[in-house]
């Protein structure tokens, strides 16, 4: 029996001592950031590296990385010119992993020189602002959304990603919904100026680094810079954007801004979670945002919102993905680390700026993983996830403040909020903070449901059970055990015998 026990025992060291390396958003970071030491304090080994969604997919596909993370998809990038293809060649299925934002940072002073903190603007006031349509801080279109009052006659300088960014695409879909004539302009003058010559529809994951419009940008490598360089009021009179968990974390001003409904909102997580009510999943889980960028209509609905995925093998198909990393160490790192990402990694993501994932939502970081392993996939519930969501709340930090324009008499309330999340734990559930109630209609079901319905109701994958490829790891370690045990006992039986 010695030798059987001593057999076995490199199978599951070697498993549970398998690290995981990612690399990839930006968008992402502080959450990788928070997952990583969470999942290191837990004993599944992982390092990120933040660079960029392009980065992320590109190495994922390269092989250099387990998996990459990113709100870029493949086929966009691809269009953009950013690469994407290797990582089409090693395949790959998308793993929703938070919901997040992204915010309008701003340095401003008044004409006394005080900082202004109340900066508020509607959609198509930023696509014209970023598009370079309004140049100046005194604009009419400025001074009409914050309560007639005109800020100085300065030109705005506008804060960046310099290289190729997924935060770049996601902003600047936004932009381009919100002011398509400007954004259209914007794209043409500058296709010989490093965005390059984008097919209709695809949005530039890079901004111009010459040109006319370029002298008025600042670019910088990371988020982190952006963050810094406006807490720190080091570049006057600019605007930028980048994710709210880095505006949190630097103490950023960041913009109100107006939604489909005319309500200014701040991207904390109940309003992330009410703008996602309209975000379209797709059958891979991919996202379509148009009607979160114009239609969200819900109160406190933030229209800059969306989710971010990680990558992870997918060989043979979306539902046919055992086997992608042929590294049992590595599948089992995956799965414990997603498991843990999907529930207790939720906890503490409306305190750092994104929003938790719903439950349907959390459910599919299980299904990824069913796919990788061939087991049947692990059913989440409130009773054995503690992503808050499951509970019926979004977690600490989930609240807005007041909007002071409101408080003031300056601008109408938004009215009644919104719901507390469902608790339910089918994976059918929405894709949102906001499950439907009883009444709903048969409309706002399809678009709770991520306007998708019946978006996911599949098992993870009916994988065959015939040969010894669809046995499984535990019925292969059972016929071990049953051939070789016997051998190992007679084995010591005979040298003991012929000790004697």
């Amino acid at each position: 029996m010695l030798v059987f026990v001593l057999l076995l025992t490199p199978v599951f060291d070697a498993s549970a001592e398998t690290r995981l390396t990612g690399s990839g958003s930006s968008y992402v970071g502080p959450a990788m950031n928070d997952w990583q030491n969470g999942a290191n304090s837990r004993g599944i080994p992982v390092n990120y590296s933040s660079y960029s969604s392009p980065a992320g997919v590109n190495q994922y596909g390269d092989r250099t990385v387990d998996f990459g993370a990113t709100e870029a998809e493949v086929t966009s990038l691809q269009a953009a010119g950013g690469g994407g293809f290797s990582a089409q060649n090693r395949g790959y299925q998308y793993v929703p992993d938070v919901a997040g934002a992204v915010a309008v940072m701003y340095n401003v002073t008044d004409a006394g020189g005080s900082t202004v903190d109340y900066l508020h603007l509607d959609r198509q006031t930023i696509g014209r602002i970023f598009s370079r349509d309004i140049t100046r801080w005194s604009d009419p279109a400025i001074t009409a959304t914050n309560g007639g009052k005109p800020l100085p006659d300065q030109p705005i300088t506008l804060l960046g990603r310099t290289g190729q960014s997924g935060t770049t695409a996601l902003f600047y879909d936004f932009i381009a919904k919100s002011a398509p004539a400007a954004y259209n302009a914007f794209v043409q003058r500058n296709a010989a100026n490093g965005m390059g010559n984008l097919p209709d529809g695809v949005r530039p994951i890079q901004l111009p680094t010459q040109g006319p419009d370029a002298t008025w940008y600042r670019l910088f490598s990371d988020s982190e810079q952006i963050a810094t360089a406006i807490s720190s009021k080091s570049v006057p009179f600019s605007i930028g954007y980048d994710e709210f968990a880095y505006a949190l974390r630097y103490k950023a001003p960041t913009a109100w801004v107006q939604n489909g409904a005319g309500q200014y909102t701040k991207p904390y997580a109940e309003n992330i979670a009410a703008a996602l009510k309209h975000a379209h999943l797709r059958p891979d889980l991919s996202q379509d945002l148009d009607e979160v960028y114009t239609s969200a209509t819900e109160p406190g609905a933030y229209p800059i919102s969306a989710y971010s995925y990680v990558m992870i093998p997918c060989t043979n198909g979306r539902d046919t993905c055992r086997g992608g990393y042929g590294d049992q160490g590595k599948t089992d790192s995956v799965t414990a680390f997603l498991e843990y990402v999907a529930c207790d990694g939720q906890v503490n993501m409306s305190r750092i700026g994104y929003s938790p994932l719903p439950p349907n939502l959390a459910q599919e970081m299980m299904n990824a993983s069913a796919r990788l392993t061939g087991n049947p996939a692990k059913q989440l519930n409130a009773g054995n996830c503690t992503n808050p969501t499951f509970q019926g709340n979004l977690g600490a930090g989930a609240s807005s403040p007041q909007d002071p324009f409101v408080t003031a008499g300056i601008i109408d309330g938004p009215g009644k909020k919104s719901a507390a999340p469902s608790k339910s734990g089918t994976a059918s559930a929405a894709p949102s903070a906001t499950l439907g109630t009883s009444t709903m209609t048969a409309a706002a079901d399809d678009l709770a449901n991520g306007g998708s319905k019946n978006w996911r109701e599949a098992d993870p994958a009916a994988y065959d059970r015939g040969g010894l490829g669809g046995f499984g790891g535990w019925a292969v370690l059972v016929l071990f055990a049953v051939i070789v045990t016997p051998l190992a006992v007679r084995g010591v039986i005979r040298y003991i015998k012929g000790s004697s």
